[in-house]
């Protein structure tokens, strides 16, 4: 195909595709982002603290309506399920032990017997901000972090605020409270929120429009069967990384359009909420910083109430425990499963593996970036970076392989009840199950160097 096919048929592409992708979602969401905005001016009116939350209430689960409808009844009942757990063990030290194991079971349940399994996964997201929350703010009564438990009109409006209830992302019980104060409004807060809404239509039309058509129109490579196999790959994990952006820069948006996501230091309020990190994923340095990177709040709630809490089981077991619970909360999925627990042992081997030979070469080649003041030898070294470049090709490597399932090309409503576990077989079984060789074959290299 010559240049001059291949700009007729981009524009044709552009047309048919983008303008339409672009459309279609902000008729799915200006509504929800005029709520959003409702509930910002509110907030900054001032008032009394209970309207502010029952308002924050009302406008989330209005907002749950608009794309559910009266399925939102569900993710009701959790929250007051929620609630009630907490009122029953106010005197308990265990509260977060004890309302992780109800959600637990409330979720497997509606897994195992909701009849619409379609529905169900459909409500799955908003199910799992309500429980993140929920947990978050048991395990911080546990720790004392929050004082005493919140009034009902509260609770309700930090698990229903607007900015987070369709979309997420998990915010503290603290950060939503500072919120209600009520910043002023200024420009740099519509610029962020107007920015990241910006970039989320960006990576809504990468994951729709481009990333499925990447080799054959616009890197025009070509090779044998594996090959093919291989950039095929390729494309399906693009599209889904850049569909995970769409919400995450969408979640954001949100999020701080409707008066969270800010940090301030002295007199200064920066609107800085960041979910997704999309290059740290696309050009990365280590597995490791694509997990926390591909959704930073969830990588927070993860360390912070299920890791720390899991630590004296040991490093090794902490990380199946906190890769476990990320695949229970995200439902009893095959393939979200078998990825989540095939990226725990990854960045489990990765980790120990590149500590091992940063100290056998007292090299900075750590899976995260050594701090200035480090004890190695060799920093900046030319075949220091490569060692890292090479680590990095690796993580594409893997990332290619465990986003291979995730074919846009399969019918949505059999996407919306989840991938079958044959799918996910079929697909990792054309790539010879490489992934997972190259992870064997990293960790006996590591043990033999030990």
């Amino acid at each position: 195909m010559d240049m001059s096919s291949r700009l007729a048929v981009w524009q044709e592409l552009a047309q048919s595709c983008g303008l339409a992708t672009v459309e279609q979602g902000m008729q799915q969401v200006w509504r929800l982002l005029l709520l959003c905005l409702l509930c910002r001016l509110y907030f900054r009116l001032g008032g009394v603290s209970t309207l502010k939350h029952m308002v924050s209430a009302l406008t989330g689960i209005y907002g749950l309506f608009l794309f559910f409808e009266f399925h939102v009844l569900w993710v009701l009942f959790l929250s007051a399920l929620c609630y009630l757990a907490l009122l029953l063990t106010q005197r308990s030290s265990s509260r977060g032990l004890f309302l992780s194991a109800i959600i637990l079971i409330f979720l497997l349940t509606g897994e195992l017997h909701f009849i619409d399994l379609q529905t169900w996964h459909k409500i799955r997201g908003s199910q799992m901000v309500v429980a993140m929350k929920a947990i978050s703010l048991a395990f911080d009564l546990d720790r004392g972090t929050v004082s005493s438990l919140p009034s009902p009109a509260e609770f309700l409006g930090y698990i229903f605020f607007v900015g987070t209830a369709v979309f997420g992302p998990w915010i503290t019980f603290s950060s939503y409270m500072t919120s209600t104060q009520g910043k002023k409004l200024s420009w740099s807060w519509l610029q962020s929120s107007f920015l990241s809404l910006l970039k989320s239509q960006i990576c809504l039309v990468v994951s729709t429009c481009i990333a499925p058509y990447l080799f054959p129109l616009f890197i025009p490579i070509h090779g044998n069967a594996t090959t093919q196999r291989w950039m095929r790959a390729y494309e399906n994990a693009v599209s889904f990384h850049f569909s995970n952006y769409f919400v995450g820069h969408l979640s954001e948006g949100t999020t701080m359009l409707a008066g969270a996501g800010f940090t301030e230091e002295k007199d200064n309020t920066r609107w800085d909420m960041s979910v997704v990190k999309p290059l740290s994923v696309e050009v990365p340095r280590s597995m490791v910083l694509v997990v926390t990177s591909w959704n930073i709040p969830m990588s927070q709630w993860l360390k912070t109430y299920v890791f720390k809490n899991a630590m004296r089981l040991g490093t090794f077991p902490a990380i199946l425990v906190t890769y476990t619970a990320s695949a229970l909360l995200h439902g009893l999925s095959f393939h979200l499963g078998a990825v989540l627990l095939s990226l725990g042992f990854i960045t489990y081997v990765e980790h120990v593996l590149r500590k091992r030979l940063a100290a056998i070469f007292s090299s900075c080649i750590l899976s995260r970036p050594c701090p200035s003041d480090c004890g190695h030898q060799h920093k900046k070294e030319f075949w220091v970076m490569l060692l890292n470049m090479l680590f990095g090709f690796l993580t594409i490597f893997h990332l290619t392989y465990l986003g291979s399932m995730f074919d846009p090309g399969v019918d949505k409503e059999e996407v919306e009840k989840g991938y079958p576990a044959i799918h996910t077989i079929q697909r990792w079984s054309e790539l010879n199950w490489a992934s997972h060789w190259v992870v064997i074959v990293s960790w006996v290299f590591y043990r033999l160097i030990q």
